[in-house]
């Protein structure tokens, strides 16, 4: 084995061959990071929604708890191919990335939603109540009080999704997207060392995801004080 790896590497490692990989990465890169970002942000609005108290957001709150039990209990696949068939009825002219990216998009909401929702109730009930007493509105207690307290909860979570969810993008070579994984079916279909092609696919997977979880400790230790309960 280790010999044929020895012979197949000049080949495998060609310039046209690296630049393919290159783009996969980048492929998976930007799937990963746009999601990420997205997700991130409207998942604290939905978590911040699904926590307000106010009746006139009583049917907006009871929309948004479904959307997100329902994305979260979806298996990805199935979101990606359901997303694919309703532009296709609709006769939407998009690209197969935008339509991975838009199914990534939602399913890392509903997952972060519910990280975040968790996270913010962690604090305990006295610092709502202290929020309250001093007249701060709902979004002036979340910003100044409830969040700064919360990030210890929510950050490792998030950050623990975030690099699962990198490698949740490869089953986006299902509808043909050039990542990762179908980089590496497509080197292996060449007749390349199995061996080898997917464990240059293995090393490239955790250049992406290690960085990630460092930042999400470094950004543990920054901004999450200790809480006091």
């Amino acid at each position: 084995m280790w010999q044929q790896i020895l012979e197949e590497a000049p080949r495998f490692f060609s310039y046209y061959n690296l630049l393919f990989f290159a783009k996969a990465l980048g492929t998976t890169f930007a799937l990963s990071a746009i999601g990420c970002v997205v997700g991130f942000t409207l998942g604290f609005a939905l978590a911040a929604i699904r926590l307000t108290t106010n009746p006139m957001l009583a049917p907006l709150r009871i929309a948004v708890q479904c959307l997100t039990e329902l994305f979260r209990r979806i298996p990805f696949l199935v979101t990606l191919m359901l997303v694919f068939f309703i532009f296709q009825g609709l006769n939407a002219d998009l690209s197969m990335f935008t339509v991975a990216l838009i199914s990534v998009c939602l399913i890392a909401t509903a997952f972060i939603a519910e990280i975040v929702r968790s996270g913010l109730e962690s604090v305990h009930q006295n610092q709502w109540d202290a929020a309250a007493t001093l007249n701060f509105g709902y979004w002036q207690m979340l910003r100044m009080v409830i969040i700064p307290q919360a990030w210890k909860i929510i950050l490792p979570p998030v950050f623990g999704f975030f690099v699962l969810f990198i490698k949740d993008t490869a089953l986006a070579s299902q509808i043909g997207v050039i990542e990762l994984a179908f980089a590496g079916k497509t080197m292996s279909n060449k007749g390349f060392s199995a061996t080898l092609v997917y464990g240059t696919v293995l090393v490239l997977y955790f250049l992406l995801s290690y960085p990630l979880s460092r930042f999400g400790k470094y950004l543990e230790t920054r901004l999450a004080p200790t809480r006091n309960r």
